[in-house]
């Protein structure tokens, strides 16, 4: 019933503004946002309450690295048909949400039938920012020709997923970039460097030019949204911020000099520890290639050194997974444990999953957050994730409510009687 009010009570609230637990509150939930968070009993004898006690609220949690059509491990695999990928994807979607991802950035590949999707009810997942195809140069981290592939500019498929498009030159990566727009993108992602996956280019190679970037910059800003680029050594990361990019993903190599360049220039760290650890442990097993794995020690040890670099220099780091594979997916809460395990706090980690991550997709004050005329998206954890972030691991299971835009997706709570 519309206006209808939901209570969630004796809630201790956290979030980046609450570094440790609040004192008992009610959150009070209106159709689709939060209307008021109170310490006072609210009297509505007609709305439905949930008791919160010994519970932990959070925001729901956004994962701004996925790739929602990387159906198997292997990249290079281009056999799967498009529409087993999609089931996939929904797959995908839908254990996002139950371990409490409520919006995720799609960094390539998904395009809008996914979010619409979602958006009419077919699929129970998270919100969707998409990127749609993510621009590649010939031979760059997003062309998948081996050295013997004969050049089709339609090849790039992924895994079948069709994750990528190639363009060179200014006018044909402004065409691509407007094309993206059209199709519903969100924001504009760009390879900006060599990667893991890629069968021809190195870790450190700087791609597109200094030309190429601006323009697909120009673009994006031109209907008030951003560049996000796959980028890994300094002078890849420095070639992109100078050129306008809003944030950098991966950014393993990150040095001072590069983190102080993109804390002059607001860009923001988008982190992907958990891809690599996945890699190293399950790769070989899942097809992997062997020449990919072989690069994945030049990024592994120093992922979270990278981290701390830019948190030093006062970048904003956010928070993304970057996983293949219906395996390696179910590592995506690994994240929170990895890093942990280095010298961020639990409370810098949960932020980075959720304010921070909001600001980068231009949302805050709406999501990742948890305060009146916020989306009612959030979790209730069993347990305090500040003292143990394997809590957000796993698939969920210390989760006891999920709730996106008001609307609940798992309650293990019991709702009282209405008072």
């Amino acid at each position: 019933m519309k206006n209808k009010q939901l209570i969630l009570e004796n809630c201790c609230l956290i979030d980046a503004n609450n570094a440790e637990p609040s004192a008992p509150c009610s959150v009070i939930i209106k159709d689709d946002v939060i209307d008021a968070i109170t310490n006072e009993r609210c009297t509505d004898e007609h709305a439905q309450r949930i008791d919160c006690s010994q519970q932990f609220v959070l925001p729901g949690l956004i994962d701004n690295h996925v790739h929602l059509l990387a159906a198997q491990f292997d990249l290079m695999d281009a056999d799967l048909p498009e529409d087993y990928i999609a089931i996939q994807a929904k797959t995908y979607m839908e254990r996002f949400l139950q371990r409490g991802f409520t919006t995720v950035r799609d960094a390539g590949g998904a395009g809008f039938g996914l979010k619409l999707a979602m958006e009419r009810g077919l699929i129970n997942g998270p919100r969707l920012f998409l990127s749609c195809k993510a621009l590649s140069q010939t031979g760059g981290h997003g062309d998948y020709h081996t050295r013997n592939t004969p050049f089709d500019p339609q090849f790039c498929r992924c895994g079948g997923s069709n994750m990528s498009v190639i363009a060179d030159g200014v006018a044909a990566v402004r065409k691509m970039a407007r094309e993206q727009l059209r199709k519903g993108a969100n924001q504009i992602k760009i390879m900006a460097s060599g990667g893991v996956s890629s069968p021809t280019d190195r870790v450190q190679d700087v791609q597109f030019s200094g030309e190429e970037i601006r323009a697909i910059v120009e673009e994006a800003q031109h209907v008030d949204t951003y560049v996000m680029a796959h980028a890994y050594a300094p002078a890849a990361i420095e070639h992109c911020v100078r050129n306008g990019v809003r944030t950098i993903e991966h950014g393993n190599l990150l040095d001072a000099q590069a983190a102080a360049l993109m804390r002059e220039h607001g860009a923001y760290l988008v982190p992907t520890v958990v891809a690599y650890h996945a890699i190293a442990s399950i790769g070989a097993e899942e097809g992997f290639p062997a020449d990919s794995i072989a690069k994945v020690g030049e990024v592994l040890e120093v992922a979270v050194q990278a981290i701390e670099i830019a948190r030093e220099a006062g970048v904003k780091v956010g928070f993304g997974t970057d996983l293949l594979g219906p395996r390696a997916h179910e590592l995506q809460g690994d994240e929170f444990t990895i890093r942990g395990a280095g010298a961020e706090t639990a409370h810098q980690i949960i932020s980075s999953a959720t304010a921070v991550n909001a600001e980068i997709l231009q949302q805050e004050g709406t999501l990742g957050i948890l305060q009146e005329k916020a989306f009612a998206d959030l979790i209730v954890v069993d347990g305090n994730p500040l003292e143990d972030l394997s809590l957000l691991a796993g698939q969920g299971e210390h989760l006891v409510l999920i709730m996106k835009a008001g609307k609940i997706y798992k309650n293990t709570l019991s709702f009282p009687q209405n008072l």
